[in-house]
């Protein structure tokens, strides 16, 4: 049996949440861009995203990706950062 841990920001943050289980994933001052394409669609770059504890399944299916090498100059800015697909989050807490 895997074991999952949800995250979860401070209220008075707005954060993104995974649509599916309502974790926290990021906070929204560490959104980066919104210009991003995901194999569902549309995505957002982040800085960072909340620690969780997932398993492969789980990354399947929240779609969040860390960005490890960048082979053009031009892309470089994307290492070490996430990119979370629009169709697994939702948008909580202080949005108006």
């Amino acid at each position: 049996m895997v074991k999952t841990f949800q995250a979860y920001l401070p209220s008075c943050h707005r954060t993104y949440s995974c649509i599916h289980c309502r974790a926290h994933l990021a906070n929204h001052d560490e959104l980066i861009s919104k210009s991003f394409q995901g194999s569902q669609g549309r995505a957002y770059l982040f800085n960072s995203v909340s620690v969780i504890n997932i398993n492969e399944i789980e990354i399947n299916i929240l779609l969040y990706f860390l960005m490890e090498h960048a082979f053009e100059s031009s892309q470089k800015y994307k290492e070490g950062k996430f990119i979370i697909e629009l169709a697994h989050m939702i948008k909580e807490n202080g949005w108006e």
